[in-house]
């Protein structure tokens, strides 16, 4: 069984969230400069077993993609073409970032650490990646 891992895609920044490899646990892994996620992809596929790739969907409140939505949606189909052995799968990402930095809180971050937009992007990949896990636990 390999692992999951999770994109949270965005201009500047995609956050990176994988889990474990019996697939149980969610985790924040790391952010990467967005033009360098082709070759972070790479290069942890080669080192990893991986299963699955779950991207974040961004939608409007009324359900149309956002303004990155043609971007992610054919980033998706790339990994698809150049990976087909993986699972590429989509998570609506509505309010991740925002649950992001309320865990922030929660957990206690000063509000240094909670400027970070790094780490936002990396909890928010982790609530896409848990938001997969708790689906396909119930089905």
């Amino acid at each position: 069984m390999g692992r999951i891992l999770a994109i949270d895609y965005g201009k500047k920044r995609t956050g990176i969230a994988v889990t474990d490899p019996l697939q149980m646990i969610a985790s924040a892994l790391c952010t990467v400069k967005t033009y360098e996620l082709k070759k972070f992809l790479e290069d942890y596929l080669n080192q990893e077993e991986v299963e699955a790739i779950v991207i974040g969907e961004p939608k409007q409140m009324d359900y149309t993609d956002s303004e990155l939505g043609g971007v992610i949606n054919a980033f998706a189909g790339e990994l698809k073409e150049k990976y087909p052995q993986l699972s590429i799968e989509r998570v609506d990402e509505r309010f991740t970032s925002k649950m992001a930095f309320q865990s922030m809180i929660d957990s206690g971050m000063k509000k240094k650490q909670r400027r970070d937009k790094g780490m936002v992007d990396q909890i928010a990949a982790a609530i896409i990646l848990q938001t997969y896990l708790d689906k396909k636990q119930r089905h």
